[in-house]
C-alpha cells in the first residue's frame, strides 16, 4: 500500500489517482535500496496552506466533492429561478468555481469573465439560432467554449 503525497490517504500501489483529494499520483521511480535508511519513508504530508502555491510544473484541481455539488445546485437553481434568463451568470458563477480551482504548471488560474459580458453573445446566438432553424446551434457551444477560454488567466 502506498500513501498520496498530496493528503497521506492511503491507496492501492497501482492508483493513478488518490480516491480522496483526487490529484494525479507520481509514477514511481525505482533506486537501489539505501541500506542504511528504512527501505519505505512515510509520505511526507503536503498542503496547499496558501491559496496560490502549488509545486512546480505540476497540474492539479483542488475543488471537492461537496463544493461542487453545492454550486452545481446553485447554478441550477439560479436557470430554473429566472426561467433560463440567467444562465449566462449560472455558467460564469460555474466556469468561476472550475478555473479558479486549477492549478496548471504550477500556476494557478483565474477566470475574468462576467454573465453580462456573456449575455449579449448568448442573445445574438439565439437570435440566430431562430433565424437559422436551429442550425447556428451547431456552431454555439464552440463560440461559447472560445469565450470561456478567453476569460481564463495565470495569477
Amino acid at each position: 500500500m502506498k500513501h498520496c503525497p498530496y493528503c497521506g490517504n492511503q491507496l492501492d500501489d497501482n492508483a493513478k489517482f488518490c480516491n480522496s483529494c483526487g490529484n494525479a499520483q507520481p509514477e514511481p521511480q525505482y533506486t537501489q535500496p539505501q541500506y542504511n535508511q528504512p527501505q519505505y519513508a512515510q509520505p511526507q504530508q503536503q498542503a496547499y496552506a496558501n491559496y496560490n502555491a502549488a509545486p512546480a510544473n505540476q497540474s492539479c484541481w483542488d475543488g471537492g466533492v461537496f463544493d461542487t455539488i453545492i454550486n452545481s445546485i446553485v447554478a441550477s437553481l439560479i436557470i430554473s429561478f429566472t426561467c433560463g434568463i440567467a444562465t449566462p451568470w449560472a455558467i460564469c458563477y460555474m466556469m468561476r468555481f472550475v478555473v479558479e480551482h486549477a492549478v496548471i504548471d504550477g500556476k494557478r488560474l483565474s477566470f475574468d469573465g462576467t454573465g453580462g459580458q456573456l449575455f449579449g453573445n448568448w442573445i445574438k446566438w439565439f437570435f440566430l439560432s431562430i433565424v437559422t432553424c436551429g442550425i447556428y446551434g451547431f456552431w454555439v457551444t464552440p463560440r461559447l467554449y472560445q469565450w470561456i477560454c478567453s476569460h481564463i488567466h495565470t495569477k
